[in-house]
């Protein structure tokens, strides 16, 4: 089930570019949304009230060399049991190169990995660098026909992110923001009208890391390499058991990105460049 929901990441989802929407202000949220830090920036909602949806900054006058490397925490609400069994969903070694490196990063985390890694959880939210997004409580597709993944019932899908933000507070994470990332980057606009109500945006990418169930560092890290543009927001994971070579490959995109003259952001860094261009 992990190898199909960590294909759906690899993906690019489909979406319509935000980059027109004007911003709205994020200092407060409705009962069920991710309690924001007060200023971090948020789309206003798209045609018809529907959320919006960020993949990419607009590349903007001079091109900013500004880049957002994001990590899926990935874990679905039945694998309680591998995780019993020895099978590691967390990547540590990943998170402390991350803070060696000094590279913020914006962190998508299922509620069913926090409430697996607490203390994980909590250590990433209470470090300044990073910053926790929404990716569900169960990893389960929001429509069907999402890579094979189970999907959610219409009617619990706000429930399902509810869920994830209520483990978030029961673990003590801070630095959340109201964010949040489809499994599988699955979504249509009836979802969207869904989870309007949550006041979320919906964070997808434009660079696929490719490094789910990878085996090769070089070539995931080629792969990025390849396709990061100013403004760029690539997904990879934080999962030693479905994505094994991240870690290694951040070795070499992180010094050959600063070698191009590219600055390291977090998504919120991003949204608010393009909401205030």
């Amino acid at each position: 089930m992990l190898a199909v929901a960590l294909l759906g990441a690899s993906l690019a989802g489909c979406g319509t570019d935000p980059a027109s929407v004007p911003p709205r202000s994020a200092n407060t949220a409705p009962p069920g949304a991710a309690a924001p830090a007060v200023g971090v920036p948020t789309m206003a909602p798209g045609p018809g009230g529907l959320t919006p949806v960020f993949e990419r900054r607009p590349e903007g006058p001079g091109g900013e060399k500004v880049v957002a490397l994001t990590f899926d925490a990935d874990m679905t609400a039945d694998q309680g049991p591998r995780a019993a069994a020895g099978e590691h969903f967390d990547n540590p070694a990943l998170i402390a190169d991350l803070r060696r490196l000094k590279v913020p990063a914006t962190v998508f985390m299922t509620g069913r990995w926090a409430q697996e890694y607490p203390a994980e959880a909590r250590a990433i939210g209470a470090d300044p660098n990073f910053e926790v997004g929404n990716h569900s409580y169960s990893h389960y597709a929001f429509k069907s026909d999402c890579y094979g993944l189970p999907v959610v019932d219409k009617g619990r899908m706000r429930e399902d992110v509810e869920k994830a933000t209520a483990q978030f507070k029961k673990a003590g994470v801070r630095n959340t923001v109201p964010y949040f990332r489809f499994p599988g980057g699955c979504y249509n606009d009836e979802v969207l009208r869904t989870l309007a109500p949550l006041r979320m945006t919906a964070v997808q990418w434009d660079v696929v890391s490719g490094d789910a169930f990878a085996k090769d560092a070089d070539a995931v890290a080629d792969q990025v390499l390849a396709g990061v543009k100013p403004g760029s927001l690539v997904v990879m994971h934080c999962t030693r058991s479905a994505a094994p070579v991240t870690d290694t490959a951040l070795q070499r995109i992180v010094p050959e990105l600063r070698k191009r003259g590219y600055r390291f952001v977090k998504v919120s860094d991003l949204i608010r460049g393009a909401v205030h261009r």
